[in-house]
């Protein structure tokens, strides 16, 4: 994703306690402070022991606030995981240019693999989770564009930069591998999208998944959902999920051909540009580009270099 360089002032504890006063007395006397890690499309911040601050930390984020305003509330009492729930709509002000939002707390840590205690069970979780969004009414869901950042739309919107990414690594992925990403993207692209679009969240990742007591317990950061092709929201069988317990996520799904196809190239096309370096990531996410891509070329019968 490449995010806009007009960010704000630094986003700061000092900076929310004073938009928090302003805008907020009620909370004024509850402490502010940093979440760890903070997030790059936002910054997050405990308010008392309740609540959290999230403000956009760039202007290519900022329509994801009365995205998720409108629609976690709807879309929570049908859904198999917490999620949070907006409590407040903040303004601009004290030099933030953008509106904000307080959020109900959700206990939890970000998903990392050392603190799942079953990655079979938290496959099928995690599944059951992603069905129980898609059956949502997808009446009157915002539709995909650039807001979403494209997710749940259509592949083709980054064809140039999957194959600019690609020429950059030809080296590394060597002649069969390229062969075998140009088959995959290419059928991906041609596919058929689902006759009946859902709900996608549009950023399953293992920063957004909640862990606690090694179970999932909590799915946060709803600023790409929308109604579309769930293609997107399954790439995370390659980025978390392995030979043994992809199969686990697959059959909870039941996805058809196609989408399996698409969900593959999504994780294929975020792996290959963090490779490639054409986007800003997390040091977490270039750790793992190599290893999903050996992951989605392996399940084609190819391997890269």
């Amino acid at each position: 994703m490449n995010a806009s360089t007009d960010r704000p002032p630094e986003i700061t504890a000092d900076l929310v306690a004073r938009l928090i006063r302003g805008q907020f007395p009620q909370w004024a006397k509850l402490s502010v402070t940093a979440v760890d890690p903070g997030g790059y499309d936002n910054r997050s911040f405990r308010l008392g022991q309740g609540m959290l601050v999230r403000l956009p930390s760039a202007a290519a984020y900022a329509a994801a606030v009365e995205r998720e305003q409108r629609w976690l509330p709807v879309l929570s009492p049908a859904l198999s995981q917490p999620i949070p729930l907006p409590i407040a709509l903040g303004l601009p002000g004290c030099g933030f240019p953008w509106k904000w939002s307080v959020y109900r707390w959700l206990d939890g840590t970000p998903a990392r693999p050392e603190r799942i205690s079953s990655l079979e069970r938290f496959a099928r979780d995690l599944a059951v989770f992603l069905r129980s969004l898609q059956a949502v009414s997808p009446a009157g869901g915002p539709s995909p564009g650039p807001d979403t950042f494209h997710r749940g739309g259509a592949l083709a919107v980054y064809d140039g930069q999957l194959r600019r990414a690609v020429e950059i690594l030809a080296a590394r992925l060597g002649r069969q591998s390229r062969i075998a990403i140009d088959k995959r993207w290419t059928r991906a692209v041609e596919s058929k999208p689902p006759a009946r679009p859902v709900w996608v969240h549009g950023d399953i990742a293992v920063g957004n998944l909640l862990v606690g007591d090694g179970r999932l317990c909590g799915v946060i950061d709803f600023g790409q959902c929308c109604v579309g092709d769930p293609a997107c929201d399954l790439a995370i069988a390659w980025t978390l999920f392995d030979a043994r317990t992809r199969p686990i996520f697959r059959s909870v799904i039941e996805p058809d051909d196609g989408l399996w196809v698409r969900a593959q190239a999504w994780a294929l096309w975020k792996a290959l540009i963090v490779a490639a370096g054409l986007t800003e990531s997390h040091a977490r996410e270039s750790a793992q580009c190599w290893s999903t891509i050996h992951g989605v070329l392996g399940e084609s019968g190819q391997t890269a270099g």
